[in-house]
């Protein structure tokens, strides 16, 4: 279950709500917001529509697609809320257009998320309409507060950006995202990282620090040390499949800003609860009848205990809460004095809540275990396991992918084992690598060639170069346990049944026993090993140190590129099964989230016809 450490995410959402706050309050009036769409469920994990309405927005609308409409109301200031892309721009320029008349009386902002762009300003000048504006300004959102441990910046496709399009923007996005986390809880004394954009990260941090001057807060270190670990050291773990049941939640329905939209067939016994209430994104794009958006928190404390559980130990979990609900609500029959029928009363509204919780949580189990039994999702998950404990010649064509495209199976599968192949072996041997592709293209169509090559850039379909060294990381880091316990887990890899993420197991051994007694093995992963030491004043440092002195170290591990939930969870096992013993508390930051199959569609080009 997601932590309640020492470091409390919360002073992030604080900070953005802060920046939120200033910016609405600085321009007097009512005012209608037009939001880019994919930001407005973001903007949820900020504030609700009641807190924006305490700020004088009466009003929200998309910028695009069929919500697109205008403000009914005269004189209203229109906020136009977007990301830094120049199509973005465009679509601005489409709809200030198509403004009914008025638009003279209305003043027009534009809030850039999370930076300015010259870039835009220049697209904005081009269409004519820069001056339209009142004011331009950036809106520091950096990072979204997910849960106490954990916080996104929520930028899908930063690994393709720069991976296959070369563009590093991100990296400096980033970059500052780390100092925000450094203003709010102190300078963090030791960095280590593993990547090809590591390296460029930690120099824009000093950059920015070297610009701030003397003016940096001067706030005790409450992190011990920054972990950052790109995605491309370990392409392994996102084509793996997530057995969690967070990580089955996201895979089968998708999650997106703590909500999923599940079919409201699924879910006719939940009583409603967990509903996502008066969020911006529900209130903006109200859902069909046959979707229904549930939240998705520590806030429900059964789903705070399952979430991080392997998907095989959730059942067990649901019966025995079944049972202590039962029982509870049995007691009414012993309450004999007034006394005790007070006390029962006092109780029942938390028993109606569990009963609640746990009657969404069955139907959304059994939802996921039609989904696990239904297609190929059986076979593909013994096939990918096997690839993982090595008992498959990733020198020649497995018989189950080679029927598999004969039976023209859902291509992401295909694809995915494939490139799982690829990844482990270092690379397929030439004539294999043509095999597959000839094959793809053929069964699947041409259309697919430019996302094949995306592949190849990526580096996870690529021809083999060097040998593969994944049989001496496997033993070394031990990657595989065959005897797992997934309903009583003692080892990270129960969140994969059998193999644990090579980027916590990396993360890990940064602790103990160190990063050099795998000097090898670091090596032969892609970019260069950061180890750097950031001088923390010894009156901070002291006070830290005063004020933490019997407690374990806390770690801050960053995902620069996506992470998958499995990842957290695998985390979160550590800090909680491993703290005891004087092992890191880990807390996360990533700059989105992942599954296999967001991961490849994130770097899909459909060929244009």
């Amino acid at each position: 279950m997601a932590g309640s450490g020492r470091v409390d995410f919360g002073l992030v959402r604080a900070a953005s709500r802060e920046a939120l706050s200033k910016l609405l309050d600085g321009v007097s009036g009512n005012k209608a917001i037009v939001w880019e769409k994919e930001l407005a469920g973001s903007f949820s994990l900020v504030g609700d529509f009641s807190y924006l309405r305490s700020h004088g927005v009466t009003q929200m609308f998309y910028l695009s697609g069929e919500h697109a409409r205008s403000p009914s109301q005269p004189n209203i200031h229109i906020v136009f809320i977007t990301k830094p892309h120049t199509a973005s721009m465009d679509a601005i320029n489409t709809y200030i257009r198509g403004l009914s008349e008025g638009t003279s009386e209305r003043q027009l902002h534009l809030w850039l998320v999370p930076r300015c762009s010259l870039l835009c300003e220049r697209r904005l000048q081009e269409h004519g309409i820069f001056e339209h504006f009142t004011s331009v300004n950036e809106l520091p959102l950096l990072f979204f507060q997910l849960e106490a441990d954990l916080v996104s910046m929520e930028l899908p496709g930063v690994f393709r950006e720069w991976s296959v399009e070369g563009d590093p923007s991100a990296v400096h996005a980033a970059a500052r995202a780390l100092m925000l986390l450094q203003a709010i809880y102190g300078l963090i004394p030791s960095i280590r990282g593993k990547g090809p954009n590591v390296a460029a990260l930690y120099n824009i941090m000093v950059e920015l620090r070297r610009e701030m001057a003397h003016n940096e807060p001067q706030v005790p270190s409450k992190i011990d040390q920054l972990i950052i670990v790109e995605r491309s050291v370990d392409l392994i773990t996102p084509l793996a499949t997530q057995l969690t049941y967070e990580g089955l939640i996201d895979l089968c329905f998708g999650i997106k800003n703590s909500v999923v939209k599940l079919p409201s067939s699924k879910l006719q016994q939940s009583g409603g609860e967990g509903e996502g209430g008066d969020g911006v994104g529900s209130l903006l794009d109200p859902q069909a009848p046959t979707v229904k958006p549930v939240l998705l928190s520590s806030s429900d404390q059964l789903y705070a205990e399952i979430r991080d559980a392997n998907f095989s130990a959730v059942g067990p979990r649901l019966a025995s809460q079944a049972k202590q609900i039962t029982k509870e609500f049995e007691e009414r029959h012993l309450a004999k004095t007034v006394v005790e029928m007070k006390h029962f009363v006092q109780k029942l509204p938390r028993i109606q809540a569990a009963k609640q919780s746990l009657a969404l949580h069955t139907s959304i189990a059994e939802a996921l275990q039609e989904e696990v039994a239904a297609g190929l999702f059986g076979s593909a998950l013994e096939h990918e396991q096997e690839l993982l404990r090595g008992g498959i010649d990733c020198d020649k064509v497995p018989s189950f992918i080679e029927e598999s495209i004969g039976r023209k199976a859902p291509l992401n599968t295909v694809l995915r084992l494939i490139c799982l192949q690829s990844v482990i072996n270092n690379g397929l041997r030439p004539k294999l690598l043509e095999y597959y592709k000839r094959e793809l293209v053929q069964t699947y169509g041409y259309h697919h060639i430019l996302t094949l090559d995306n592949l190849g850039k990526a580096g996870l379909l690529t021809a083999q170069q060097q040998k593969s060294n994944y049989a001496t990381m496997r033993k070394t880091l031990r990657l595989i346990v065959d005897d797992v316990n997934e309903l009583n887990p003692s080892d990270i890899s129960y969140v994969h049944s059998g193999y644990a993420p090579l980027s916590v197991s990396l993360a890990r051994y940064v602790h103990t026993p160190g990063w050099r007694a795998i000097t090898d093995l670091l090596s032969v992963l892609p970019g260069p090993t950061l180890a750097e030491t950031q001088h923390v004043a010894r009156h901070r440092r002291t006070e830290s140190i005063s004020n933490e002195r019997d407690s374990s170290p806390v770690v801050l591990v960053f995902f620069l590129g996506g992470c998958t939930y499995s990842e957290v969870a695998a985390l979160r096992f550590l800090t909680n099964k491993m703290h005891d013993n004087g092992d890191p508390e880990y807390v996360i930051a990533t700059t989105s989230f992942i599954n296999h199959d967001s991961f490849l569609e994130s770097l899909s080009t459909p060929l244009l016809v």
